[in-house]
């Protein structure tokens, strides 16, 4: 029983230690830094074809030719299909680390686009189909996320025990999070016979054309930021 005691006391006294560490002005916490197998003068691949052609016009080829550089990873690839814009999304697609289901289904859902375009165009009467173009899935996708992506957004921030929505702007890459989270949330929005691809395909081209669900939520919340607009001035206070 005594050694126990003894224990407990100087498990005490190392934990009042600490906190009389920690509580000292003079102590600097050290942030973890992120670790990497490669050292630091290893440079990123250049994988792209374009990326490749422009090396060798500028010359920078010669001085990165006998520069190390990391391994590319297992997406990286010099399709023409490849996009990093599609990539992105298709990691906010995915579920439990399922990288190669989430890649099926925007494929799928892209080559519903696809089909859906060009059986619009053959239903079409001969003099309207000059004027029909048809388009890239991946640039129709990045046309629907530019139009969902939002310019401001709503933030609670407390003040006098009361907490307000204030609208504050939002940078591109929050923007283009929340135009992702929206049309994973319209997709899932739906009846139990319908696939999650063909309901992505229907919200993407519905985006593409300003119109539909996705729009519509980003056109709710810009309204909500405008009656809230009395509110602006807690950003700073």
């Amino acid at each position: 029983m005594s050694s126990l005691t003894k224990l407990i006391s100087t498990l005490a006294r190392v934990s009042d230690t600490k906190l009389a560490l920690l509580n000292h002005s003079n102590v600097q916490i050290i942030s973890s830094a992120k670790m990497s197998q490669y050292p630091k003068y290893f440079i990123d691949p250049t994988f792209r074809n374009d990326e490749l052609n422009a090396l060798y016009e500028t010359g920078e080829v010669k001085e990165k030719a006998l520069v190390p550089c990391r391994a590319a990873l297992t997406e990286h690839t010099s399709s023409e299909f490849y996009s990093s814009f599609t990539r992105k999304f298709i990691n906010h697609v995915m579920r439990k680390g399922n990288k190669q289901l989430a890649r099926e289904v925007v494929e799928k859902a892209f080559e519903v686009i696809k089909k859906t375009q060009i059986q619009k165009y053959h239903s079409l009467p001969p003099e309207k189909k000059v004027d029909f173009t048809i388009r890239d899935p991946h640039e129709l996708f990045h046309q629907a996320v530019i139009n969902v992506k939002p310019i401001m957004v709503l933030t609670p921030i407390k003040r006098g025990g009361v907490r307000y929505q204030v609208p504050v702007p939002v940078d591109d890459l929050q923007a283009t999070i929340l135009a992702y989270k929206w049309f994973i949330e319209a997709s899932k929005d739906k009846e139990r016979t319908v696939r999650f691809y063909n309901k992505l395909a229907k919200e993407i081209m519905d985006a593409a054309n300003n119109t539909g669900r996705v729009v519509k939520k980003k056109l709710d919340l810009h309204k909500q930021c405008e009656a809230n607009r009395a509110y602006a001035h807690y950003r700073w206070n």
